[in-house]
């Protein structure tokens, strides 16, 4: 999930496996669904169960990637990926390009998470 941005569809049937697991008593009997999968994402605290929405839980596994590739440029990650994809620039802008792989691509899907969110603070150097 770090890796690769998972379909939507992919996600959309891992939802329905876990919702499968966690309502129904066998596997032949159909359950029934005391509460929305919504409610039960919520965290513990605001009295959901803290289950994991994939889909988003995927999208921050892959911009801790490019978090990573932004704040250790010499890291083995940043550096083969520099090599092939943005040798002359930097991550956020950075293009696509002609045949990307799966994973180039789907760190491309999740760069404007992180730019939205990086901030310059001037401080004292502590």
């Amino acid at each position: 999930m770090q890796c690769f941005l998972l379909p939507k569809a992919l996600c959309r049937k891992l939802k329905g496996i876990m919702n499968k697991f966690w309502w129904t008593n066998n596997k032949t009997a159909r359950g029934i669904y005391w509460s929305t999968w919504d409610f039960l994402c919520r965290p513990k605290c605001m009295g959901g169960m803290g289950f994991k929405n994939l889909g988003l839980f995927n999208k921050a596994l892959l911009a801790k990637q490019v978090w990573r590739m932004f704040s250790k440029p010499d890291c083995l990650l940043s550096k083969v990926l520099k090599a092939r994809y943005y040798p002359r620039s930097d991550i956020f802008t950075a293009r696509i390009g002609s045949y990307p792989s799966f994973t180039w691509r789907s760190i491309c899907s999740v760069r404007e998470l992180i730019h939205e969110g990086l901030v310059w603070r001037v401080g004292n150097g502590d």
